[in-house]
């Protein structure tokens, strides 16, 4: 069995490492609708259930005509009216702040570039999970930012996902058209601290 991130193999020891610890990462070699990260729960040091917290770093563009789409994220391929999210964004000539609740689609995370774009550009998402191990709601606050022909776009949002169940699988899509090749996704697992 491979022991825990935080456990020194050589002596069984508990560590005080690094605090972020890299999970997983692909670069799509094609197109695909939907990329997914799932917990092996083995116990072994890629294992969610031992982390505080999940962060996600993506880098996107879309093959949608239009030049902005947004990335989308669901939990554990739950369904019905499962999460609340809040907006803030701003694209250099507006900015607007909104909120729904009780939604029944993925939750949107981020600017995801399109086709409508200039060629070779692509998007970033900071996506910061909190607490995925606990026996409450789920919340999490992501950051994203896109150049649109230079027309920059900003978004900020604060999600909650309405389930008291740990996080084991994240579906990433942007909802109606395919990531294209080249984009890059990147989970890390935050630790709790172990000594003092």
């Amino acid at each position: 069995m491979v022991l825990p991130a935080y456990i020194d193999e050589s002596t069984g020891e508990i560590t005080d490492g690094e605090a972020w610890v890299a999970i997983a990462s692909t670069t799509l070699g094609s197109d695909a609708a939907t990329v997914t990260f799932t917990s092996p729960a083995d116990g072994g040091s890629t294992s969610w259930d031992q982390f505080m917290d999940l962060v996600i770093v993506s880098y996107t563009r879309s093959d949608a005509g239009s030049a902005i789409r947004y990335l989308h994220m669901n939990f554990n391929n739950s369904s019905g009216a499962r999460h609340a999210v809040q907006w803030l964004y701003g694209d250099g000539s507006a900015a607007y702040a909104s909120a729904s609740s009780g939604s029944t689609s993925e939750l949107p995370i981020g600017v995801v570039l399109g086709g409508g774009a200039a060629a070779n550009e692509f998007s970033s998402t900071v996506t910061h999970l909190f607490d995925i191990n606990s026996g409450k709601y789920k919340s999490g606050i992501t950051m994203s930012a896109g150049d649109s022909n230079g027309d920059g776009e900003v978004l900020i949002n604060a999600v909650t996902w309405n389930d008291q169940a740990p996080i084991t699988e994240i579906d990433l899509t942007t909802y109606t058209d395919d990531f294209v090749a080249g984009c890059t996704f990147s989970l890390f697992g935050v630790l709790p601290r172990m000594v003092a």
